[in-house]
């Protein structure tokens, strides 16, 4: 998870873990999520991170394949989500169930696709 707001961080970590997931990663920063020594099965990713934009970092997720959610204020770049026409973005503040439900709708889309 990409999140630079440590409330709303630890807020989502424990929604994951609530709902299944086994190790979650959080990186307040661009360079601690290119840090992270783990193999990514979803994401999360605020599109700002300290003022420092996230879609350099989504489109290496795409380009491996990884399932991730736009999580973010900012709703309004509709050039720049264009280039994310599939990945979901879910508007802040959201709903917990919301937001859970975006990523397992974005790991069943990804699943869809490399059966095809």
């Amino acid at each position: 998870m990409l999140e630079d707001e440590a409330l709303i961080a630890l807020d989502v970590e424990q929604l994951c873990r609530d709902h299944g997931a086994g190790e979650v990663a959080i990186a307040g920063n661009l360079r601690e999520a290119r840090e992270v020594a783990v193999s990514y099965d979803a994401a999360i990713i605020d599109v700002m991170l300290g003022g420092e934009p996230t879609f350099d970092f989504a489109r290496s997720l795409e380009a491996a394949g990884v399932p991730f959610v736009f999580a973010s204020g900012y709703d309004k770049l509709d050039e720049i989500f264009a280039d994310f026409a599939d990945v979901t973005l879910v508007s802040k503040p959201y709903a917990g169930a919301d937001l859970i439900e975006a990523v397992a709708e974005s790991i069943r889309k990804r699943a869809r696709s490399a059966d095809s």
